[in-house]
């Protein structure tokens, strides 16, 4: 596919985005800001997981501390934007030092690791009550205003999540195609093959957490204002599986996977409710059949299509 065409599809689906929610009913409106939120998450967990190589089952966590900073801040009268300068540095921080251990241990014993770590957070959210109020949860977080504009409508704050996902893809573009990316990819290749090449095997592992997690907690930010509530269990290991479905789902390593997974995760289990008390069936089905037949997720199945003679060993494109 042409430069040109694939522009033109990106700017088609922009329109169609930008134009959805009028014709949606509030709830409708909702489930878009939803996966708007989800898809920065996940393109934080594609940086560490697609591009570096790096598994990480703590991505939901950093979307907990963003999500909590949020509404620890914005209830006593602080500003959601100051909230997300903290958020994003806390993230940022415990994010570099959650790298460490991936300097040491490798694929299934660096998820235990993440896990352990994504454990200890739940933990802390769910009995520190002087921090975080516990079981009890805290509600009442409001919606920010963007230049005396309010987004208490729910088009209005679709439209802010909406905003930050196009800041995320620009950044997140920039990024991999500078040598930042072409080292992050090199070092999911092959790490002995990028230390001998040069690449400082220790910085940018330690960098692809840190950013991914930092993404993390600006989609936290903003997921809190979206629910208006949060207590503890909506950051617990299923939300990070889910993040790992949609980056696996979409296709790990693609620019456009998180999009995609998350379009998938978030979407498909409403539009299959018809089915009653088999919806989830059909979608664990759906899941299963999908990684079984095709573990370079839809994108990379049209990838396959498109050039059905062409080798793919996993997520390798870096467009």
């Amino acid at each position: 596919m042409s430069r040109f065409a694939r522009n033109g599809i990106v700017a088609l689906a922009a329109l169609v985005l930008v134009a959805l929610p009028f014709g949606l009913k509030p709830y409708g409106v909702y489930l878009l800001s939803l996966w708007a939120v989800m898809t920065i998450a996940a393109i934080g967990l594609n940086l560490t997981l697609g591009y570096a190589g790096q598994i990480s089952l703590a991505q939901a966590s950093f979307v907990g501390i963003g999500a909590y900073t949020a509404a620890l801040l914005t209830t006593q009268g602080w500003s959601l934007w100051l909230a997300l300068v903290l958020a994003v540095l806390l993230c940022l921080a415990i994010g570099w030092v959650l790298g460490y251990p991936a300097l040491r241990v490798q694929h299934h014993y660096l998820a235990f690791v993440t896990l352990s770590f994504a454990t200890l957070v739940f933990l802390i959210l769910r009995n520190e009550e002087w921090l975080t109020r516990g079981v009890y949860g805290i509600s009442g977080i409001p919606r920010p205003e963007v230049f005396g504009w309010s987004t208490r409508h729910p088009v209005a704050f679709y439209f802010v999540c909406l905003g930050f996902l196009l800041a995320v893809s620009l950044g997140m573009g920039w990024l991999i195609r500078s040598p930042w990316g072409r080292a992050f990819t090199a070092l999911r290749e092959n790490p002995v093959r990028a230390d001998s090449l040069g690449v400082d095997i220790r910085r940018y592992t330690l960098l692809a957490f840190a950013i991914g997690s930092a993404l993390g907690g600006v989609a936290g930010v903003l997921y809190a204002p979206l629910v208006q509530f949060i207590e503890p269990s909506a950051f617990a290991l299923n939300l990070s599986l889910n993040l790992l479905l949609m980056v696996m789902v979409g296709g790990s390593g693609h620019f456009f996977g998180p999009f995609v997974g998350a379009a998938v995760a978030v979407l498909l289990p409403e539009w299959l409710r018809f089915g009653e008390g088999l919806y989830l069936v059909l979608y664990a089905l759906f899941v299963m059949v999908l990684i079984s037949f095709c573990p370079t997720g839809l994108l990379g199945l049209v990838q396959r299509w498109r050039r059905p003679g062409a080798r793919t060993t996993g997520a390798q494109d870096t467009r």
